[in-house]
């Protein structure tokens, strides 16, 4: 098992930054995938944004060139532990609760960090 906490969020005006972080533990070995997706009110689950055990990132084509995604190399490990997601130039459309994923062999979840982009 699991288990995926994210930290950060909060409410920030348009063009603000934000960043969230999210914490693996448990059977950390052999996750392959960490990364976020997002939920806004009154529409689907999105994919925002994703690193792999690599080093390989990918990006909703909306977030690209203003949210990166990173990982605590200062753990010196291959696994992934430890990543973050900093979210720059932030508009009122990324208002969203952001979920915390880590994949190793399935989709294991966090609790919802929410963010508010609001003047």
């Amino acid at each position: 098992q699991v288990q995926v906490v994210e930290s950060g969020g909060g409410l920030v005006q348009p063009g603000g930054s934000l960043r969230l972080s999210c914490e693996a533990s448990g059977d950390r070995s052999s996750i392959a995938v960490m990364g976020w997706h997002r939920q806004a009110p009154g529409k689907q689950r999105e994919f925002v944004a994703m690193i792999t055990r690599g080093n390989n990132t990918d990006f909703n084509e909306s977030v690209k060139g203003r949210f990166s995604i990173s990982r605590d190399d200062a753990k010196n490990t291959m696994s992934l532990q430890m990543v973050y997601l900093q979210m720059n130039s932030l508009k009122p459309e990324d208002t969203a609760v952001y979920y915390c994923f880590a994949q190793r062999f399935k989709m294991y979840w966090g609790q919802g960090a929410q963010v508010t982009v609001s003047s």
